[in-house]
């Protein structure tokens, strides 16, 4: 970006008209250019402008400073010394330097550039038609020279055509967009822009057949033999014929695509024919609402115009800001519309320039809607543990039914019952008195039933003794059996 000082230095002015200079000395063949040279074109080409009004001893210090910033090279000229401190002081002749003349002309494009200055370059489609003919001839022919001279004009030509279309559609819907547009300006281009729209599509559609036709002619003659004699006739000595060979072998491919569709899609003038009836078809849209506007009296100008006039009728401060309330509705954006925490020391009806600060949510100050709790957080599910619960859980279950089955097997009296058993005896009890009912004095039978196996509490005449791995069960005037 260095380069790119001048057009922002202080001098700026003096510095593009030296660089005009040179560029008009370029134009008539002198590339070195002394600070005297300089200083004499400028008396001719500057004109009135005060800021190319530059000596000799003026242009120097430009000169030196353009060279810093590798705009210009600088190389010594001894044969304009005359005397020998002259040749001491040594004098310097310039020129531009390849990204410096790049550079320059890259700014006077812009500034001579006219944005509304926008056209399709309807008239290159038979030029491409002809190029294109002539090349499959030069290509049989064998002539190297010129398949390298049609390919570069080609290349030129198409490079020219998509530039233009690209500009014209940035200028087309900068036109449609825009609401300063008045109906007398659009009135006096509508009918030139529709024809010049409608004729390019029609000479599109007509010339895209026969420029794919003249594309097949062309690669019925040899691809690889056209790229190669194109690559053997180009100039550019710091490019190795490899790489030239694959230059010219992407260019065919570009302009190929840009008539020829493939399977990945339609080609480009394809493309930029239905971006042109799209644009016919904004164009007359903009019509109709220019049409409108004028019919109806009522433009975003007439509306801004009389918003201005009552402006400037409001008799005061107050009756202005209760206008601008009226008309924007920007006093209470929603975002500074909440109320304070405690609305008793800051009541929502205090300015927002005198109240405290309120703290809102990032959701609020960055979407303007208020947060939400938003969706459940997703349960988090520890399934080792879950598994080994599970295990232990089906350990406890079979060995208790085992333990309910030695039971059922060996009774529960003349042995002494180990710990599982006596859980299990004490459950089935649990259960079977539970819904025992006394009835007259008397023990009604009961039962209580667990893993498979069922216990039955009966009346007995005397009281009964299980020996279990916790001690001894007395049971009052009731025998157990368990099967």
């Amino acid at each position: 970006m260095k380069l790119f000082s001048f057009a922002t230095a202080e001098k700026r002015a003096e510095y593009l008209w030296v660089l005009r200079a040179f560029d008009h000395a370029r134009a008539n063949y002198i590339v070195l250019l002394h600070a005297g040279d300089v200083a004499r074109i400028l008396d001719g080409l500057a004109g009135d402008d005060p800021a190319g009004q530059l000596g000799a001893g003026d242009v120097t210090p430009l000169l030196e400073q353009l060279h810093v910033w590798e705009v210009l090279e600088r190389s010594y000229d001894g044969t304009r010394a005359a005397t020998l401190a002259e040749y001491r002081n040594r004098h310097f002749v310039y020129q531009f330097s390849q990204a410096g003349y790049q550079v320059f002309r890259a700014v006077e494009d812009a500034l001579a550039a006219r944005l509304d200055d926008a056209s399709l370059s309807r008239l290159a489609l038979p030029d491409l038609l002809a190029d294109m003919n002539d090349l499959a001839a030069a290509n049989r022919a064998a002539d190297n020279d010129l398949v390298y001279r049609k390919l570069n004009r080609l290349d030129a030509t198409l490079s020219d055509m998509a530039g233009r279309a690209a500009q014209f559609y940035l200028t087309l819907g900068d036109l449609v967009r825009t609401t300063e547009i008045t109906p007398e300006t659009f009135m006096s281009h509508k009918d030139a822009l529709l024809t010049h729209m409608r004729e390019f599509s029609s000479d599109l559609s007509r010339y895209a057949p026969k420029l794919a036709a003249a594309i097949a002619l062309v690669e019925d003659t040899g691809v690889e033999s056209m790229v190669a004699r194109a690559a053997a006739s180009d100039e550019r000595v710091f490019l190795d014929v490899e790489e030239r060979e694959a230059d010219w072998r992407a260019r065919w491919a570009g302009l190929t695509h840009w008539f020829v569709g493939s399977e990945a899609g339609p080609s480009e003038s394809e493309r930029l024919r239905e971006g042109t009836m799209s644009a016919i078809a904004a164009v007359l849209s903009l019509l109709r609402r220019v049409t409108e506007t004028r019919k109806g009296g009522v433009s975003r100008e007439s509306q801004l115009r009389h918003l201005a006039g009552w402006f400037a009728a409001t008799p005061n401060e107050d009756a202005a800001h209760a206008l601008f309330q009226a008309v924007f509705d920007l006093g209470r954006p929603r975002h500074l519309s909440m109320v304070h925490p405690d609305a008793d020391i800051i009541p929502d009806t205090r300015s927002w320039w005198e109240a405290q600060p309120v703290e809102i949510s990032r959701t609020l100050a960055e979407t303007g809607r208020p947060p939400s709790p938003g969706l459940p957080a997703r349960v988090q599910r520890n399934e080792g543990s879950v598994r080994r619960l599970r295990e232990e859980q089906l350990t406890a279950q079979r060995l208790r039914a085992a333990a309910a089955q030695s039971l059922a097997r060996g009774g529960v009296y003349e042995r002494e019952l180990d710990e599982s058993e006596t859980d299990v005896l004490l459950s089935l009890l649990n259960a079977a008195l539970t819904a025992r009912v006394p009835v007259s004095g008397r023990v009604k039978s009961s039962t209580g039933s667990e893993n498979g196996v069922k216990l039955t509490l009966s009346p007995h005449s005397e009281s009964t003794v299980v020996h279990t791995a916790r001690g001894r069960l007395h049971l009052d005037g009731l025998q157990v059996s368990v099967r």
